[in-house]
């Protein structure tokens, strides 16, 4: 079979709005992940015995169950619980932030935790708040050591926005599939696909890089 290089021009344009769709879920997740993810991390890391219980089952919840199992429970469950609709973008983007947010969670205590005690004590020795101590004291440190899995987990979540195929997102993938079953180019749609997918990750890994290198200067 040969390679037509004229049946991936042709469907660019289809496969460009969903790179956009990709993106946009991303980094809307992601953003919400980590705020969710830094909250429960620090209430992991810090909380009383009630709001650390409850941040454990969250992360128990959502770290053992597949992210197809949450987005169908999103889309297809919460309406026939509550009688609401649920549009699937929004719920694409709910599930990538509650998803993200329980390893990014593991993530801010692993690094939190591993600043030593020391530094902690010395700012409550000069009478600083709790917050000022973690801002100012022990976040920048623990920042730095969560560069390389912050970098993993959102190379992750970009490639688990593909899974949202089954609720009909027109995201990348949905857009190759549909592409694909009108012309049966498996081979240049699927290439392409794959080659969107590098280039964004790629991408990806290059900033989280370069971020990481200029934190080590500072």
């Amino acid at each position: 079979m040969e390679f037509d290089w004229s049946v991936i021009e042709n469907a660019l344009p289809s496969l460009i709005e969903g790179t956009r769709m990709t993106v946009y879920i991303t980094a809307l997740g992601l953003v919400g992940g980590a705020l969710l993810g830094a909250l429960t991390g620090v209430v992991r890391a810090y909380g009383n015995r009630v709001l650390g219980l409850l941040a454990l089952t969250y992360v128990a919840v959502i770290r053992g169950t597949p992210i197809v199992v949450q987005v169908m429970f999103i889309y297809f469950a919460l309406p026939l619980m509550f009688d609401i609709r649920v549009d699937p973008v929004m719920a694409a983007i709910a599930t990538l932030m509650i998803n993200s947010g329980a390893y990014i969670a593991e993530i801010v205590r692993g690094a939190l935790l591993s600043v030593h005690k020391g530094l902690r004590e010395a700012g409550q020795a000069m009478g600083l708040p709790f917050y000022k101590i973690l801002f100012y004291i022990i976040g920048p440190i623990a920042f730095r050591r969560m560069i390389p899995p912050l970098g993993n987990q959102c190379i992750i979540s970009l490639k688990d926005s593909s899974l949202f195929i089954v609720i009909g997102v027109a995201e990348l993938t949905r857009q190759g599939q549909e592409i694909m079953a009108s012309n049966f180019r498996a081979v240049e749609i699927w290439s392409a696909v794959a080659i969107i997918y590098l280039i964004l990750t790629g991408m990806m890994a290059l900033g989280l890089r370069l971020l990481e290198t200029r934190m080590r200067i500072l």
